[in-house]
Order: structure tokens, then sequence, then C-alpha cells
């Protein structure tokens, strides 16, 4: 058996076209995202694949500069921004398998719909999303990689629906997709009360690996990947809870959040959350699913 080990690849924040910022910002930019390479002496398992075309080329020419046979592209979740580049890689990889659990394809395919695909992302990120590539159902949840396994972690609801981690159990490494955040402030639009318990849940899940290593799907570039980035994303969403619960409306929230982490990247996506917090307290209980 090979002795594994891995490599990450974060590409920067990017502009977005947005009318809806925060007081004092100037522009909205989406987060660093990460993608993970796990691999052995010969081949190798690309976890998520970013989002722009040319995101997913310099994704591919990353790969390729690593001399590792890509065996697999394993997607965590389904948004957007985890898997629409990875048909830039396929096309460098052509004999390489894009894999997700049935119902992340699920997720996936309602993002290469046009309610998603052109009236969202390619309005935010105008000639920059060709035509993306949904994964196929991956049977089972184990993926080897010369003679160790993968193993697909389900997570439920972190930061979208039907989340799920890849944890090498050989070299105590999770790559924790969006459950896990790492110095940027966190996406909470999708999160009801029932969504914020079943992301403690998913924390719970991963801490219970006892890893060495993790992997945020959004991370600082160059920050480490270390577990203690756990606590720190339960600990962003207990603060979460309670300036949600001491605040009237979004402009509220969103600065007290902003006090408490005045240093994190991408205070748009803490702004949209805030606006999805409150609209959803006005409204009642939203069905997320």
């Amino acid at each position: 058996m090979a002795t594994l080990a891995y490599e990450t690849f974060v590409a920067p924040e990017k502009p977005v076209v947005s009318a809806d910022l925060p007081a004092g910002e100037k522009r909205e930019m989406w987060s660093p995202t990460a993608a993970t390479l796990i691999h052995g002496d010969r081949d190798a398992v690309l976890v998520d694949a970013l989002m722009t075309d040319r995101e997913g080329q310099a994704l591919a020419d990353w790969v390729e500069s690593s001399g590792k046979n890509l065996t697999t592209i394993y997607i965590t979740h389904g948004h957007g921004d985890h898997f629409f580049g990875a048909a830039p890689v396929l096309e460098r990889f052509p004999d390489a398998r894009l894999v997700a659990v049935p119902e992340v394809v699920d997720v996936m395919k309602q993002q290469v719909g046009p309610n998603w695909l052109d009236a969202f992302w390619r309005q935010a990120f105008p000639d920059q999303i060709g035509d993306p590539v949904v994964a196929d159902r991956l049977d089972g949840d184990i993926l080897q990689l010369e003679g160790e396994e993968l193993v697909v972690v389900p997570l439920g609801h972190s930061d979208t629906d039907h989340t799920t981690a890849l944890h090498a159990p050989s070299i105590g490494l999770v790559a924790a997709g969006d459950s896990v955040y790492n110095d940027v402030h966190l996406y909470l639009s999708e999160a009801s009360a029932d969504g914020l318990a079943e992301w403690f849940d998913a924390l719970d899940t991963i801490a219970d690996l006892n890893p060495d290593t993790v992997v945020a799907g959004h991370k600082r570039d160059g920050a480490a990947d270390d577990p203690n980035n756990i606590e720190a994303t339960r600990q962003y969403l207990r603060d979460w809870e309670a300036a949600d619960r001491g605040s009237d409306d979004a402009r509220e929230l969103y600065n007290i959040m902003i006090d408490r982490y005045p240093n994190r990247i991408n205070r748009a996506v803490l702004w949209h959350s805030a606006e999805a917090a409150k609209r959803s307290a006005s409204s009642g209980p939203v069905d997320r699913h």
C-alpha cells in the first residue's frame, strides 16, 4: 500500500456582479475556495474542482504539474463553486471519473438548470462559466487510491443540504468541503434553525473522526489545515445564533458579527446571510428542500 499525501489549491477571491453591498464595502468578492489533491506514488484523487473556466484550467495545470495520474474527481456538495471548474480538468484528464453521492448529483443537476446557472451564476460571473459537467452517481462510500481507502462521510446539512466530506484514514485527513470554514465568513443563507442544529451535528461527526488535518472548502490561502477549525466553525455558529437572537434587523446582526470577527474574509457573504436570516424570521419557517 502507498503512503498517501495531500496538497491544496486555493482559488483567490474574485469580483461578483452585485448591487447589494453592506455598508462600507465598494464591491462584492467571492470567497477563496479550496480544492484538495490526495495522492500516492502514481495516482491521485481531486476533491472539489472550483468554479470558473479559468480556475478549472489553473487547477488542471496544478494537477498536471504534480506528475500524478488523476483517476477521480470527488465533489463534496452541490454548490456550483465547487464543481463547475471540473469540465476543464476533465478535458486535461479524460480518463478521470467525476463522482458524487446520489443526493449531491441531484443538487448539481439543479445548479446547472436555467434557474441557477443562467439566472444566478452566469449573471454573477459573466463570460466565466462554460458548460458544467454533472457527476456520475457513486456506488457505495469508498474510493480506492493505491490500495488505501478514501471514505465518504455523509454530513447532512452544513452550508447547504446533502453535504459530505472525504476521509483519508491512513493519514488522518478530512477534506471537509463547506462543513468547515477557515478564517472566512460562513455562508448561512440556507440555514434556518434546524439547519444550524444539523450543522453542529456535522461538525461533531467530523470531530469524532479525530483528524490530524482538516481542509476547509473556503479558506484563507496559506492558513493551516488545522483540526481546530472545527471548533472555530462551531464557535462562529454559536456567536451567530446569539447575534441573531439579540438583533432586530439585518444591519444590526451584520454589525454584531463584524465586531466579533473583523478580520475574516468576505463580509458580503455575511451580509447576505444576515438578510436571509431576518427575511426568514419575518416570513415564518422556510422549506429549505
